[in-house]
């Protein structure tokens, strides 16, 4: 048995030269350059083929990035599985396609989709939207509504007026005597719909009233709306207030009964708790009161929850990853300890365990969540570090666990809020942090891991400057590599040469614990 391993991921801290707003680069992080000077240390992929996404053009996330480290392999993850089912046509011959559609003429209603309006390829690609509503027509649907949840995030933060002209000329070219389809509602997603780990049912209580019952403000168009908001507030397409498109008083398009509902984001995080909504609003459903609750048909482009098996329709079956490391570790005896706060906690557990909710076992599996302010996170960018350290710290000098994780938001948090300046006080955040938790290992005799799921706060600035010559924020995901060090690992340690990505981490954690690695995964980084 080798000594214990704790694992940290610096979430959203990617490592590169290059300076476009680079707050990695310029934060004062004495921890992190001692690590990646001192001790064996690498850089390693964190986005593209190496997490299974479609082309290296396509950044990595949190999500893919945690299953990646997880379960030390690389299987087709989100818009891959979509565009290869579209591709095949096998999206429409599914059960939930076919369910979704035969309801819809059935009762002579609507059929709905909801999801986040970009091509980001992070939560949702606009190229499937459009593929669905096209193939919606071909099958004989005669009233589609789209209620557009809109990004600035994983693409430029005012953006969106490109996403829905895009969507705007689809309708124009198949609307018809025998077809209407338009928008009919939207919002920014950190202001609706899309609340992630129970953090903010105000979110998803404000898109229920948008897009089911057309309760909120209404403008003649989407275009109207995102123009009248950016005037009156100065909003970034993410944060956007609510709105509904109608006319005269009338909403273009509520949910009733006899229609159905489409969620074609991809992502799980931030679609389980509208699902929840949709699948048991006559189920005992208490996160917030319920004005209407139309009879619709509800479906899922994925299944966001296996083990909740959530939703109970959904158009393409999501990876079956097997052989995660939390699998193989309590299979051996390893006691292990996962922390994070409510932002990232389901990453280094439900995402880490293979889309996975539940422990595999009760006994050898503690996790902690420490609960995230709900507040913006450039007004608070150190979150929850120290609370985080804490856990860490104490459960490290414990000597009751034999493999520790915990996984630091800031970087990736405070970076999506486009915020040059606190990024950096969240990465010298996390870095200050580091300290202790190093002393901890130190003392304890424990090898420490530390990388990164992704790069954000590496690239604050896009291209282009805002009309008054400042930097143009850059609030979305980079592809920049991550960096990979490891401290106070046994004498003699050393890393290899060669290509190597998140996946190859689930190896090099059980490689130092003593154990050989399951034949199905990569590599380990470390000779």
């Amino acid at each position: 048995m080798g000594k214990p391993v704790v694992l940290v991921v610096m979430d959203g801290v990617g490592w590169t030269e290059k300076d476009m707003g680079n707050a990695v680069l310029h934060a004062y992080k004495p921890q992190i350059e001692e690590l990646m000077t001192k001790w064996p240390h690498t850089t390693i992929k964190a986005s593209g083929t190496a997490v299974g996404l479609p082309s290296d053009d396509d950044m990595g996330n949190s999500e893919v990035g945690h299953n990646a480290l997880g379960c030390g392999q690389i299987y087709s993850q989100g818009a891959k599985l979509v565009n290869e089912s579209i591709e095949s046509g096998a999206i429409f011959k599914s059960a939930a396609w076919n369910g979704a559609v035969s309801f819809v003429k059935e009762h002579n209603g609507k059929l709905h989709f909801i999801g986040l309006l970009s091509d980001g390829n992070v939560h949702s690609n606009i190229s499937h939207l459009i593929a669905m509503i096209k193939e919606a027509k071909k099958e004989g649907i005669k009233e589609v509504r789209v209620h557009t949840l809109l990004d600035g995030r994983d693409v430029p933060e005012t953006s969106a007026l490109q996403y829905i002209d895009q969507l705007e000329d689809v309708f124009k070219e198949l609307n018809d005597d025998s077809f209407h389809g338009c928008i009919a509602s939207g919002g920014g997603r950190m202001t609706t719909t899309m609340d992630r780990y129970e953090a903010d049912w105000a979110m998803v209580e404000r898109g229920w009233h948008i897009h089911v019952m057309g309760d909120g403000r209404m403008f003649s168009s989407a275009t109207e709306a995102i123009e009248t908001y950016r005037k009156e507030g100065g909003y970034t397409d993410q944060y956007l207030p609510g709105f509904v498109v109608g006319k005269d008083g009338v909403p273009a398009g509520t949910i009733d009964d006899g229609d159905s509902v489409v969620l074609y984001n991809f992502r799980g995080d931030r679609a389980v708790e509208i699902s929840k909504a949709f699948d048991y609003m006559n189920k005992g459903f208490d996160k917030f009161d319920m004005p209407k609750k139309p009879n619709v048909f509800y479906t899922g482009m994925l299944q966001y929850d296996g083990d909740l098996k959530l939703p109970d329709n959904f158009l393409v079956e999501p990876p079956h990853i097997e052989h995660t490391m939390s699998e193989f570790l309590v299979n051996k005896g390893i006691k292990s300890f996962a922390c994070s706060e409510t932002q990232k906690f389901g990453h280094v557990t439900y995402f880490w365990n293979g889309n996975r909710s539940e422990k595999f076992s009760d006994e050898l599996e503690d996790w902690v969540e420490v609960p995230s302010d709900i507040i913006p996170f450039d007004l608070k960018p150190w979150m929850k570090a120290t609370e985080v350290t804490d856990y860490m710290v104490e459960a490290i000098e414990s000597g009751k666990y034999q493999f520790l994780r915990c996984n630091y938001p800031n970087g990736d948090m405070v970076g999506h809020t486009g915020n040059y300046e606190a990024t950096i006080i969240g990465v010298e955040s996390v870095d200050l942090n580091l300290r202790r938790v190093m002393d901890a290992c130190k003392k304890m005799d424990y090898t420490l891991l530390v990388t990164a799921d992704h790069g954000n706060s590496d690239e604050m600035y896009d291209k282009g400057t805002n009309p008054d010559g400042s930097p143009k924020p850059k609030t979305s995901h980079s592809l920049a590599v991550v960096p990979f060090a490891v401290y106070n690992g046994p004498e003699g340690t050393e890393v290899k040469e060669g290509d190597f990505g998140l996946a190859n981490v689930a190896a090099t954690v059980v490689q130092l614990l003593g154990f050989e690695k399951p034949a199905e995964w990569l590599e380990a980084i470390i000779k």
